[in-house]
């Protein structure tokens, strides 16, 4: 009897944990999905104005239109496309008609098409701001002599740039800007949440299957 009690109980609080870990998954579920909801919208709305200081806590992937001059200098960033071709994301300084120096994302470029001269000069560009979350300890440092970058480290790109730490990733641009965009989606923030679900869900229905088959093997044997 001593055996049936701590089998019930182990498999009764184990079957409890996992459960609740599958319900806080659903939970992270509904949340995150909220969550991209709101970034969307804040990705499709209309532009505003460059905000005077922007922070990454308000303003992140907020829509902005700015007027200006693209500047010759340059940072390539390492990047693979969802077609797995291999290039560079061009960053480049933008004076904004107030005096304002932010980094200007103008976009994809296959990497033969790294070293091409650019055109420079007047510009609008339509965008969002961003600060990328895309290095990690495992990231190469940057080549300064090739002028190779391998994230999008708006603090590092603004001190090589000499610009505010403000990164405008564009959308879209007047015809004569040399932007190739390569916008702001959601689709690279990851959403796991529900193959979690089921894979908690899944234990515990298989541990409460182990637990059932534990107490009929345990169960006393009648005399006969």
């Amino acid at each position: 009897m001593r055996r049936l009690i701590f089998l019930s109980l182990v498999g009764g609080l184990g079957l409890a944990a996992l459960m609740a870990l599958g319900i806080w998954q659903i939970q992270r579920l509904a949340w995150k999905e909220d969550l991209l909801r709101t970034i969307d919208a804040r990705i499709a709305a209309a532009p505003v104005a460059l905000p005077e200081t922007p922070t990454q806590a308000q303003d992140r992937y907020r829509a902005v239109s700015v007027t200006g001059e693209v500047e010759a200098a340059e940072l390539h960033v390492f990047w693979v496309t969802k077609t797995a071709e291999t290039g560079y994301r061009i960053i480049a300084p933008f004076l904004t008609e107030d005096g304002r120096r932010v980094l200007l994302d103008r976009g994809f470029v296959p990497a033969a098409a790294k070293e091409r001269a650019r055109a420079t000069g007047a510009a609008a560009i339509t965008g969002n701001l961003l600060w990328p979350d895309e290095g990690d300890w495992t990231t190469p440092a940057p080549e300064v002599d090739t002028n190779i970058l391998y994230a999008r480290d708006v603090a590092y790109m603004a001190e090589r740039l000499g610009t505010e730490p403000v990164l405008i990733v564009a959308r879209s641009a007047s015809a004569d800007a040399d932007v190739t965009p390569q916008p702001v989606t959601t689709a690279g923030i990851q959403n796991n949440h529900l193959q979690y679900a089921i894979t908690w869900f899944s234990l515990a229905l298989i541990w409460a299957a182990m637990t059932t088959y534990f107490l009929w093997r345990s169960r006393p044997k009648s005399e006969g």
